[in-house]
């Protein structure tokens, strides 16, 4: 899907969507956009639908989507676009199941899937299911929506998971998923989510790969989104000043805030414009393949243990035990 004129262009961490795609024409390419009301996923939704896209967006709250996406169905219309919005809560699995439902009954197959939606540094809470809030929106309700619209990719299409830097905070733990005998920390829980945000990528890669179907996991940079509205005031300060002191430590330049058409930019490049066989399987940043690193702190690249195969495959076992379905 990557067209030959832009393969010869590179991009960075200040790139933004409407850079990225640049030149291309999406008309008549179906994408899935999670959390179309806030932030990044307005924003790609936005950059698609105004290079002639179809776009089915979801959102947990659909009047809040409908006032939030005017500038997206005001693309659409100018540029041949299309947008609409299915009501999926990635916290309960029956409403997860019933967008999925909703969606595939129309039969319609999609090019590419941005898993966009999610949470972050939630005090301990459960979702409808009884998993802990973060492990069970960020991830679970992905697996089981994604897994059930998995047979309309179409050949050649691509699965963009959106992780974090923040998966460098901790590695899954399949023994403890719901923190019932861990205490309990917020950016431990992300961490854990976010990780297995990348390894799903990994293995739905490995599952799908010989139909022609990639998937990918990528870290939009650090963005003021509504993403932080669980923090306490002055959390996002602190947790900046304890970012900028690790990179300091690594011979690191500071974090700098991203804008969100920033932010949004690795997404849709991953989405449309990076050769597939590249990012297959990949962490992405920055638009550019990250380097593993092992080096502690988030100071960019990708921890060894969120592309570990046997880690992903682990995942995927426990994920659908955890939800009851095999896919």
């Amino acid at each position: 899907m990557s067209a030959t004129i832009e393969k010869t262009k590179t991009f960075g961490a200040l790139s933004t969507t409407d850079k990225v795609l640049a030149g291309l024409d999406l008309k008549g390419k179906r994408f899935l956009v999670t959390g179309v009301s806030a932030g990044l996923g307005i924003e790609t939704a936005r950059a698609l639908v105004a290079h002639g896209a179809q776009v089915v967006g979801t959102a947990r709250d659909l009047a809040k989507a409908e006032r939030a996406t005017a500038p997206v169905r005001e693309a659409a219309w100018e540029n041949g676009g299309s947008f609409d919005v299915v009501e999926v809560d990635l916290a309960s699995l029956a409403s997860v199941r019933a967008g999925a439902d909703a969606i595939a009954a129309a039969g319609l197959p999609f090019d590419v899937i941005i898993a966009n939606a999610g949470v972050m540094a939630c005090p301990l809470g459960k979702t409808a299911d009884g998993f802990e809030t973060q492990f069970g929106t960020n991830h679970l309700g992905h697996f089981v929506l994604i897994n059930r619209l998995a047979h309309l990719l179409k050949p050649g299409g691509r699965l963009v998971n959106l992780s974090s830097s923040g998966h460098r905070y901790s590695d899954v733990d399949l023994e403890d998923p719901n923190f019932e005998h861990t205490p309990y920390e917020e950016f431990q829980a992300y961490g854990r989510s976010k990780t297995a945000n990348i390894l799903f990528a990994v293995e739905f890669d490995r599952r799908h790969r010989d139909r022609g179907v990639r998937a990918t996991a990528v870290h939009p940079g650090g963005i003021q989104t509504e993403l932080s509205r669980h923090m306490p005031d002055g959390a996002l300060d602190d947790l900046l000043q304890s970012i900028n002191e690790q990179n300091a430590a690594a011979g690191q330049p500071p974090m700098a805030w991203k804008t969100i058409p920033q932010g949004a930019a690795t997404s849709v490049w991953a989405a449309v414009v990076a050769p597939a066989d590249e990012i297959g399987g990949q962490f992405c940043e920055d638009c550019h393949v990250a380097e593993v690193s092992d080096v502690p702190g988030l100071t960019g690249g990708v921890q060894p243990y969120a592309l570990d195969a046997d880690n992903a495959k682990a995942l995927w076992a426990k994920s659908e035990q955890m939800v009851g379905e095999t896919f």
